[in-house]
């Protein structure tokens, strides 16, 4: 991948608010990202929920039994990935993982320290924290991300009051969806929409076959990877992930990323940004919705 400028066009204050996926079954997976995540069911009908905190949406499910799976060799989702406030919270989520789920990995990546599993649909999730920012490893305008074995002890020590105002079943009020992982067909064309176009910087780069992107100064809001050599687009009707949502600070913001997209060659912008969002989709068919910040 071509060495690219690092600087983000976003402001600082820009994050990934929400996610949508295509399911196809409906109750298995909300009682997942409810007892398993622990995120608060907000609403819930017969064919869609949506979950988050009682602060924030973070999570859409839509059923659709019918729909296809995802293919082989399709680009789609490698992670949502849920961000903690605490170290403790981390412990909390471990705890509900081993005693309902099966962990499928666990990394101290420096800048943060994750948990990995899978939802019923085969989703990949991460559970995670970020260590303090003034520890994160820094050069030219990067951030070093490592891969290195969590101590899943030391994360189970951190969670102790078990009278905490912030329950056990459940993942506190301050928790986000940190990032979006995707995995793609083409990295130099998914960086340059998301960087040329949305206006992420480029943070880390793992060879020629991952990036990381954010806002300001942040580790990564968005990571790409081409690791499981997919060659085809997301099916528009298939099951997985189906949008998420970028969310800027202000009304300058969101006209900025339009005046950008309308100068990147292909870009079609499918609704404008007087509403107060942009609606976009990806190089590999993941719609991208970008919205001023509730």
């Amino acid at each position: 991948m071509n060495a690219d400028p690092t600087e983000s066009s976003l402001p600082s204050e820009t994050g990934v608010a929400r996610a949508e996926l295509r399911v196809s079954d409906l109750g298995a997976t909300v009682d997942f990202y409810r007892d398993v995540v622990g995120l608060t069911v907000r609403e819930r009908t017969e064919t869609s929920a949506a979950l988050g905190t009682a602060e924030r949406r973070l999570l859409d499910l839509r059923a659709a039994p019918g729909a296809p799976a995802r293919g082989r060799g399709e680009a789609g989702l490698f992670h949502l990935a849920f961000l903690l406030p605490s170290r403790a919270a981390l412990g909390a989520a471990l705890e509900r993982i081993e005693g309902t789920w099966e962990l499928s990995g666990a990394s101290d990546h420096a800048v943060s320290e994750a948990l990995y599993l899978r939802d019923p649909e085969g989703n990949g999730v991460e559970i995670y924290r970020d260590t303090p920012p003034e520890t994160w490893p820094r050069s030219d305008g990067r951030v070093g991300i490592d891969t290195l074995p969590l101590d899943l002890e030391a994360v189970r020590a951190a969670h102790t009051d078990r009278n905490a105002a912030a329950s056990e079943e459940s993942v506190p009020p301050e928790t986000q969806l940190g990032h979006v992982h995707l995995e793609v067909t083409d990295l130099d064309a998914a960086v340059g929409f998301y960087r040329d176009g949305i206006g992420f910087g480029v943070t880390h780069e793992h060879g020629d076959e991952a990036a990381f992107l954010a806002a300001g100064d942040y580790h990564h809001h968005l990571g790409l990877n081409t690791w499981q050599g997919r060659r085809e687009p997301k099916r528009e009707d298939g099951r997985g992930l189906v949008a998420y949502e970028i969310a800027v600070p202000n009304a300058a913001a969101l006209e900025a990323v339009a005046e950008r997209l309308a100068d990147a060659a292909g870009i079609d912008i499918e609704d404008g940004p007087a509403d107060g969002t942009l609606a976009v989709t990806d190089p590999d068919g993941i719609r991208v919705r970008i919205a001023v910040e509730d």
